[in-house]
Protein backbone atom coordinates (compact mmCIF):
# COMPACT_ATOMS: atom_id res chain seq x y z
CA UNK A 1 0.00 0.00 0.00
CA UNK A 2 2.58 2.32 0.96
CA UNK A 3 4.22 1.82 -2.40
CA UNK A 4 0.88 2.34 -4.57
CA UNK A 5 0.42 5.38 -2.65
CA UNK A 6 3.86 6.64 -3.01
CA UNK A 7 2.70 6.98 -6.43
CA UNK A 8 0.46 9.15 -6.41
CA UNK A 9 2.57 11.64 -4.17
CA UNK A 10 4.89 11.31 -6.86
CA UNK A 11 1.87 12.88 -9.23
CA UNK A 12 1.11 15.14 -6.87
CA UNK A 13 5.12 16.80 -7.07
CA UNK A 14 4.62 16.28 -11.47
CA UNK A 15 1.68 18.58 -10.76
CA UNK A 16 3.48 20.78 -8.42
CA UNK A 17 6.67 21.39 -10.96
CA UNK A 18 4.66 22.25 -14.03
CA UNK A 19 3.33 25.49 -12.94
CA UNK A 20 6.98 26.69 -11.97
CA UNK A 21 8.47 26.62 -15.29
CA UNK A 22 5.24 27.94 -17.09
CA UNK A 23 5.89 31.31 -17.21
CA UNK A 24 9.10 31.96 -17.79
CA UNK A 25 8.78 29.92 -20.99
CA UNK A 26 5.57 32.25 -21.96
CA UNK A 27 7.14 35.17 -20.80
CA UNK A 28 8.65 36.68 -24.15
CA UNK A 29 5.51 36.22 -25.86
CA UNK A 30 2.60 36.70 -22.90
CA UNK A 31 4.83 40.14 -22.24
CA UNK A 32 3.67 41.78 -25.47
CA UNK A 33 0.19 40.47 -25.70
CA UNK A 34 -0.45 41.84 -22.03
CA UNK A 35 1.52 45.03 -22.28
CA UNK A 36 3.48 44.38 -19.76
CA UNK A 37 7.20 45.17 -19.26
CA UNK A 38 10.10 43.35 -19.96
CA UNK A 39 10.60 42.94 -15.52
CA UNK A 40 6.77 42.68 -14.91
CA UNK A 41 7.30 38.42 -14.62
CA UNK A 42 10.17 39.22 -11.89
CA UNK A 43 6.74 40.82 -10.29
CA UNK A 44 4.29 37.84 -10.84
CA UNK A 45 7.45 35.50 -9.30
CA UNK A 46 7.49 37.80 -6.27
CA UNK A 47 3.67 37.74 -5.76
CA UNK A 48 3.69 33.69 -6.31
CA UNK A 49 6.80 33.02 -3.84
CA UNK A 50 5.57 36.11 -1.18
CA UNK A 51 2.47 33.24 -0.84
CA UNK A 52 4.79 30.33 -1.05
CA UNK A 53 6.50 32.02 1.48
CA UNK A 54 3.18 32.49 3.87
CA UNK A 55 1.83 28.53 3.57
CA UNK A 56 5.69 27.36 3.99
CA UNK A 57 5.93 29.40 7.50
CA UNK A 58 2.15 28.23 8.39
CA UNK A 59 2.67 24.45 7.60
CA UNK A 60 4.42 23.46 10.56
CA UNK A 61 1.22 24.33 12.38
CA UNK A 62 -1.06 23.48 9.52
CA UNK A 63 0.33 19.42 9.47
CA UNK A 64 -0.32 19.14 13.25
CA UNK A 65 -3.69 20.38 13.16
CA UNK A 66 -5.29 19.27 9.29
CA UNK A 67 -4.03 16.12 7.68
CA UNK A 68 -1.42 16.35 5.07
CA UNK A 69 -3.46 14.89 2.53
CA UNK A 70 -6.23 17.20 3.27
CA UNK A 71 -3.76 19.97 2.77
CA UNK A 72 -2.36 18.72 -0.54
CA UNK A 73 -6.50 18.36 -1.55
CA UNK A 74 -7.52 22.29 -1.17
CA UNK A 75 -3.47 23.06 -2.22
CA UNK A 76 -4.27 21.29 -5.28
CA UNK A 77 -7.60 22.97 -5.81
CA UNK A 78 -6.24 26.41 -5.11
CA UNK A 79 -3.45 26.44 -7.72
CA UNK A 80 -5.45 24.95 -10.51
CA UNK A 81 -8.02 27.31 -10.20
CA UNK A 82 -5.38 30.01 -9.98
CA UNK A 83 -3.56 28.64 -13.54
CA UNK A 84 -7.08 28.68 -14.86
CA UNK A 85 -7.24 32.57 -13.63
CA UNK A 86 -3.95 33.11 -15.53
CA UNK A 87 -5.31 31.50 -18.73
CA UNK A 88 -8.39 33.95 -18.67
CA UNK A 89 -6.78 37.22 -17.59
CA UNK A 90 -7.78 40.53 -19.16
CA UNK A 91 -4.85 42.25 -17.93
CA UNK A 92 -2.27 42.20 -15.69
CA UNK A 93 -4.45 43.15 -12.69
CA UNK A 94 -5.56 39.54 -13.04
CA UNK A 95 -2.45 38.10 -13.30
CA UNK A 96 -1.61 39.54 -10.25
CA UNK A 97 -4.48 38.52 -8.53
CA UNK A 98 -4.23 34.76 -9.36
CA UNK A 99 -0.86 34.75 -8.34
CA UNK A 100 -1.63 34.98 -4.91
CA UNK A 101 -3.69 31.38 -4.60
CA UNK A 102 -1.09 30.06 -6.72
CA UNK A 103 1.51 30.40 -4.36
CA UNK A 104 -0.44 29.58 -1.69
CA UNK A 105 -1.17 26.59 -3.00
CA UNK A 106 2.55 25.84 -4.15
CA UNK A 107 4.22 26.31 -0.79
CA UNK A 108 1.29 24.36 1.12
CA UNK A 109 1.59 21.17 -1.18
CA UNK A 110 5.90 21.47 -0.88
CA UNK A 111 6.24 21.39 2.47
CA UNK A 112 3.94 19.03 3.51
CA UNK A 113 5.09 16.18 1.23
CA UNK A 114 8.66 17.12 1.92
CA UNK A 115 8.08 16.45 5.46
CA UNK A 116 5.79 13.25 5.02
CA UNK A 117 8.49 11.60 2.63
CA UNK A 118 11.39 12.83 5.21
CA UNK A 119 9.47 11.50 7.86
CA UNK A 120 8.15 8.19 6.21
CA UNK A 121 9.86 7.46 3.48
CA UNK A 122 14.13 6.69 2.87
CA UNK A 123 16.56 9.01 1.26
CA UNK A 124 16.21 7.58 -2.57
CA UNK A 125 12.54 8.49 -2.41
CA UNK A 126 12.98 12.26 -1.27
CA UNK A 127 15.71 12.47 -4.67
CA UNK A 128 12.90 10.17 -6.73
CA UNK A 129 10.23 13.01 -5.16
CA UNK A 130 12.04 15.98 -6.44
CA UNK A 131 13.13 14.06 -9.96
CA UNK A 132 9.50 14.15 -10.55
CA UNK A 133 9.21 18.00 -9.56
CA UNK A 134 11.73 17.57 -12.38
CA UNK A 135 9.28 15.75 -15.02
CA UNK A 136 6.64 18.33 -14.22
CA UNK A 137 9.28 21.45 -14.65
CA UNK A 138 10.31 19.53 -17.81
CA UNK A 139 6.76 18.99 -19.11
CA UNK A 140 6.04 22.74 -18.62
CA UNK A 141 7.59 24.24 -20.89
CA UNK A 142 6.90 21.27 -23.67
CA UNK A 143 3.12 21.95 -23.59
CA UNK A 144 3.50 25.75 -23.41
CA UNK A 145 5.82 25.69 -26.44
CA UNK A 146 3.51 23.46 -28.15
CA UNK A 147 0.42 25.62 -27.90
CA UNK A 148 2.26 28.62 -28.96
CA UNK A 149 3.83 27.10 -31.59
CA UNK A 150 0.83 25.01 -32.79
CA UNK A 151 -2.13 27.32 -31.97
CA UNK A 152 0.19 30.38 -31.36
CA UNK A 153 -1.54 30.74 -27.72
CA UNK A 154 -0.39 30.65 -24.31
CA UNK A 155 -3.56 31.27 -22.82
CA UNK A 156 -4.17 27.27 -24.21
CA UNK A 157 -1.41 26.22 -22.71
CA UNK A 158 -1.88 27.52 -18.80
CA UNK A 159 -5.81 26.03 -19.66
CA UNK A 160 -4.00 22.22 -20.39
CA UNK A 161 -2.13 22.99 -17.03
CA UNK A 162 -4.80 23.94 -14.86
CA UNK A 163 -7.36 20.95 -16.29
CA UNK A 164 -4.00 18.73 -15.37
CA UNK A 165 -4.23 20.36 -11.84
CA UNK A 166 -8.26 19.55 -11.19
CA UNK A 167 -7.65 16.11 -12.60
CA UNK A 168 -5.03 15.49 -9.69
CA UNK A 169 -7.38 16.68 -7.27
CA UNK A 170 -9.98 14.15 -8.08
CA UNK A 171 -7.38 11.58 -7.62
CA UNK A 172 -6.49 13.19 -4.16
CA UNK A 173 -9.88 13.49 -3.13
CA UNK A 174 -10.39 9.78 -3.87
CA UNK A 175 -7.62 8.67 -1.87
CA UNK A 176 -7.97 11.00 1.35
CA UNK A 177 -8.28 7.94 3.59
CA UNK A 178 -5.11 6.31 2.83
CA UNK A 179 -2.93 9.11 4.36
CA UNK A 180 -3.20 8.62 7.49
CA UNK A 181 -3.32 4.77 7.10
CA UNK A 182 0.04 4.79 5.00
CA UNK A 183 1.70 7.12 7.68
CA UNK A 184 0.43 3.98 10.76
CA UNK A 185 1.93 1.30 8.64
CA UNK A 186 5.65 3.09 7.91
CA UNK A 187 6.01 3.79 11.24
CA UNK A 188 5.26 0.14 12.56
CA UNK A 189 7.90 -0.67 10.11
CA UNK A 190 10.68 1.30 11.02
CA UNK A 191 12.69 0.17 14.63
CA UNK A 192 12.38 2.05 17.85
CA UNK A 193 14.56 5.14 18.16
CA UNK A 194 15.72 4.62 14.75
CA UNK A 195 14.59 7.57 12.39
CA UNK A 196 13.41 6.17 8.85
CA UNK A 197 15.51 8.97 7.46
CA UNK A 198 19.38 8.81 8.43
CA UNK A 199 21.72 7.53 5.56
CA UNK A 200 24.69 5.26 6.51
CA UNK A 201 26.09 6.93 9.82
CA UNK A 202 24.51 10.47 10.29
CA UNK A 203 26.26 12.95 11.97
CA UNK A 204 23.70 14.82 14.05
CA UNK A 205 24.17 18.25 15.65
CA UNK A 206 22.18 17.60 18.99
CA UNK A 207 23.23 19.66 21.69
CA UNK A 208 20.07 19.02 23.43
CA UNK A 209 18.20 20.82 19.99
CA UNK A 210 14.75 19.14 21.44
CA UNK A 211 15.22 22.01 24.23
CA UNK A 212 15.60 24.96 21.65
CA UNK A 213 12.53 27.42 22.15
CA UNK A 214 13.39 28.77 18.78
CA UNK A 215 15.35 26.39 15.96
CA UNK A 216 17.12 29.13 14.58
CA UNK A 217 18.95 29.07 17.59
CA UNK A 218 20.48 24.94 16.81
CA UNK A 219 24.30 25.47 14.92
CA UNK A 220 24.09 24.66 11.33
CA UNK A 221 20.62 26.01 10.71
CA UNK A 222 21.33 29.56 9.51
CA UNK A 223 23.61 28.66 7.11
CA UNK A 224 21.57 25.70 5.69
CA UNK A 225 18.87 28.38 5.56
CA UNK A 226 20.90 30.55 3.43
CA UNK A 227 22.32 27.84 0.82
CA UNK A 228 18.29 27.01 0.34
CA UNK A 229 18.16 30.68 -0.18
CA UNK A 230 20.70 30.76 -2.77
CA UNK A 231 20.27 27.57 -4.18
CA UNK A 232 16.38 28.36 -5.39
CA UNK A 233 18.26 31.91 -6.52
CA UNK A 234 20.31 29.67 -9.02
CA UNK A 235 17.25 27.26 -9.94
CA UNK A 236 14.71 29.92 -10.13
CA UNK A 237 16.48 32.51 -11.96
CA UNK A 238 17.99 30.23 -14.75
CA UNK A 239 14.27 29.00 -15.00
CA UNK A 240 12.69 32.57 -15.13
CA UNK A 241 15.19 34.79 -17.49
CA UNK A 242 16.48 32.07 -19.14
CA UNK A 243 14.45 32.27 -22.30
CA UNK A 244 14.58 35.81 -22.08
CA UNK A 245 18.35 35.77 -22.43
CA UNK A 246 18.22 33.38 -24.85
CA UNK A 247 15.61 35.46 -27.40
CA UNK A 248 17.77 38.60 -26.41
CA UNK A 249 21.33 37.68 -26.29
CA UNK A 250 21.82 34.75 -28.38
CA UNK A 251 18.80 35.68 -30.86
CA UNK A 252 16.96 32.54 -30.65
CA UNK A 253 13.13 31.98 -31.15
CA UNK A 254 11.14 31.97 -28.17
CA UNK A 255 9.45 28.65 -29.27
CA UNK A 256 13.27 27.50 -28.87
CA UNK A 257 14.44 29.24 -25.98
CA UNK A 258 11.29 27.33 -24.21
CA UNK A 259 12.66 24.55 -25.62
CA UNK A 260 16.21 24.56 -23.80
CA UNK A 261 15.09 25.71 -20.80
CA UNK A 262 12.92 21.98 -21.05
CA UNK A 263 16.47 20.15 -21.51
CA UNK A 264 18.03 22.79 -18.27
CA UNK A 265 14.69 20.99 -16.14
CA UNK A 266 15.40 17.72 -17.92
CA UNK A 267 18.70 17.87 -16.70
CA UNK A 268 17.39 18.54 -12.99
CA UNK A 269 14.63 15.84 -13.73
CA UNK A 270 17.46 12.94 -15.06
CA UNK A 271 19.64 13.82 -11.92
CA UNK A 272 17.68 13.43 -9.40
CA UNK A 273 16.31 10.25 -11.54
CA UNK A 274 20.21 8.36 -11.35
CA UNK A 275 20.62 10.39 -7.46
CA UNK A 276 18.00 8.08 -6.34
CA UNK A 277 19.83 4.68 -6.73
CA UNK A 278 23.10 6.31 -6.05
CA UNK A 279 22.43 7.43 -2.17
CA UNK A 280 21.44 3.55 -2.08
CA UNK A 281 25.29 3.53 -1.51
CA UNK A 282 26.49 7.09 -0.98
CA UNK A 283 25.81 9.79 1.48
CA UNK A 284 23.42 12.76 1.06
CA UNK A 285 26.58 15.03 2.09
CA UNK A 286 28.94 13.21 -0.74
CA UNK A 287 26.02 13.75 -3.46
CA UNK A 288 25.87 17.58 -2.51
CA UNK A 289 28.95 18.34 -2.24
CA UNK A 290 29.61 16.56 -5.75
CA UNK A 291 26.15 18.39 -7.52
CA UNK A 292 27.57 22.01 -6.25
CA UNK A 293 30.96 20.99 -8.05
CA UNK A 294 28.61 20.49 -11.36
CA UNK A 295 26.42 22.99 -10.98
CA UNK A 296 29.67 25.07 -10.67
CA UNK A 297 31.23 23.83 -13.49
CA UNK A 298 27.88 24.13 -15.97
CA UNK A 299 28.16 28.03 -14.36
CA UNK A 300 31.93 28.79 -15.51
CA UNK A 301 30.78 27.23 -18.96
CA UNK A 302 27.71 29.33 -19.38
CA UNK A 303 29.62 32.51 -18.74
CA UNK A 304 32.27 31.59 -21.37
CA UNK A 305 31.41 33.27 -24.92
CA UNK A 306 30.66 29.95 -26.93
CA UNK A 307 27.06 28.86 -28.08
CA UNK A 308 28.31 25.02 -27.66
CA UNK A 309 29.62 25.16 -23.82
CA UNK A 310 26.59 27.62 -23.08
CA UNK A 311 23.78 25.34 -23.74
CA UNK A 312 25.97 22.34 -22.63
CA UNK A 313 26.56 24.30 -19.23
CA UNK A 314 22.69 24.94 -19.06
CA UNK A 315 22.00 21.17 -18.77
CA UNK A 316 25.74 20.97 -16.36
CA UNK A 317 23.59 23.17 -14.24
CA UNK A 318 20.50 21.27 -13.96
CA UNK A 319 22.33 18.31 -13.30
CA UNK A 320 24.38 19.92 -10.56
CA UNK A 321 21.60 21.27 -9.02
CA UNK A 322 19.79 17.91 -8.98
CA UNK A 323 20.67 16.24 -5.85
CA UNK A 324 21.19 19.26 -3.81
CA UNK A 325 17.69 20.39 -3.21
CA UNK A 326 16.43 17.03 -1.87
CA UNK A 327 19.54 16.16 -0.12
CA UNK A 328 19.23 18.82 2.00
CA UNK A 329 15.76 18.68 2.87
CA UNK A 330 16.33 15.17 3.49
CA UNK A 331 19.36 15.45 5.81
CA UNK A 332 17.09 17.93 8.25
CA UNK A 333 15.74 15.33 10.38
CA UNK A 334 19.01 13.66 10.54
CA UNK A 335 21.18 16.70 11.51
CA UNK A 336 18.49 18.77 13.58
CA UNK A 337 16.43 15.84 15.46
CA UNK A 338 12.96 15.11 14.40
CA UNK A 339 11.19 16.84 16.90
CA UNK A 340 12.22 20.22 15.06
CA UNK A 341 12.14 18.79 11.33
CA UNK A 342 8.45 19.68 10.95
CA UNK A 343 9.11 23.47 11.53
CA UNK A 344 12.39 23.73 10.14
CA UNK A 345 10.96 21.74 6.91
CA UNK A 346 8.29 24.85 6.90
CA UNK A 347 11.37 27.13 7.43
CA UNK A 348 13.49 25.64 5.15
CA UNK A 349 10.61 26.32 2.31
CA UNK A 350 10.12 29.81 3.49
CA UNK A 351 13.97 31.01 2.91
CA UNK A 352 13.88 29.08 -0.31
CA UNK A 353 11.09 30.73 -1.59
CA UNK A 354 12.43 34.12 -0.30
CA UNK A 355 15.30 33.30 -2.59
CA UNK A 356 12.80 33.04 -5.38
CA UNK A 357 10.89 36.19 -4.43
CA UNK A 358 13.77 38.19 -4.01
CA UNK A 359 17.01 37.21 -6.08
CA UNK A 360 14.97 36.58 -9.99
CA UNK A 361 13.21 40.12 -9.26
CA UNK A 362 16.68 41.35 -8.43
CA UNK A 363 18.22 40.17 -11.37
CA UNK A 364 14.80 41.64 -13.63
CA UNK A 365 15.68 44.54 -12.35
CA UNK A 366 19.15 44.94 -12.97
CA UNK A 367 18.79 43.17 -16.69
CA UNK A 368 15.82 45.99 -17.36
CA UNK A 369 18.24 48.64 -16.30
CA UNK A 370 21.71 47.22 -17.87
CA UNK A 371 21.62 44.11 -20.05
CA UNK A 372 20.59 40.80 -19.92
CA UNK A 373 23.74 39.76 -20.95
CA UNK A 374 24.60 39.77 -17.44
CA UNK A 375 22.73 36.57 -16.61
CA UNK A 376 25.73 34.18 -16.83
CA UNK A 377 27.54 36.05 -14.15
CA UNK A 378 24.56 36.72 -11.92
CA UNK A 379 23.92 32.98 -11.98
CA UNK A 380 27.67 31.99 -11.33
CA UNK A 381 27.48 34.54 -8.14
CA UNK A 382 24.22 32.38 -6.75
CA UNK A 383 26.37 29.43 -6.85
CA UNK A 384 29.44 30.24 -4.95
CA UNK A 385 27.26 31.87 -2.52
CA UNK A 386 25.04 28.53 -2.34
CA UNK A 387 28.51 26.46 -2.45
CA UNK A 388 30.07 28.40 0.34
CA UNK A 389 26.99 28.12 2.72
CA UNK A 390 26.41 24.63 2.42
CA UNK A 391 30.33 23.76 3.33
CA UNK A 392 30.32 26.15 5.87
CA UNK A 393 27.74 23.82 7.54
CA UNK A 394 29.43 20.65 6.68
CA UNK A 395 32.60 22.21 8.69
CA UNK A 396 30.25 22.41 11.53
CA UNK A 397 29.23 19.03 11.14
CA UNK A 398 32.44 17.53 11.11
CA UNK A 399 33.55 19.55 14.19
CA UNK A 400 30.77 18.34 15.91
CA UNK A 401 31.30 14.55 15.01
CA UNK A 402 35.06 15.27 16.11
CA UNK A 403 34.53 16.58 19.00
CA UNK A 404 32.53 13.55 20.08
CA UNK A 405 28.90 14.91 19.81
CA UNK A 406 26.25 13.03 17.32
Amino acid sequence: MATVFLIIIYAAFISLGIPDSLLGSAWPVMRSDMGASFGFAGVLSMIVAGGTIVSSLLSGSLVRRIETGKITLISCCLTAGALLGFAMAPSVVWLIVAAVPLGIGGGAIDAALNHYVADNYKAHHMNWLHCFWGVGATIGPIIMSFYMQEHYSWREGYTAVSIIQFSLAVLLLATLPLWKRVAAIRKTEQPNNVPPIGDAGPERIIEDSAQHANVLRIKGVKHTLFAFLFYCGVESTVGLWGASYLVGAKHMTAETAAGWIALYYGGITLGRLVTGFITLKIHNRVLIRSGQIIALAGGIMVLLPLPQLFMAGLICIGLGLAPIYPGLLHETPARFGRENSAKLMGYQMAVAYTGTTLLPPLFGWLAARTDIALFPIVVLAFTVLMMICAEKVNRLLSKQTYSGIG
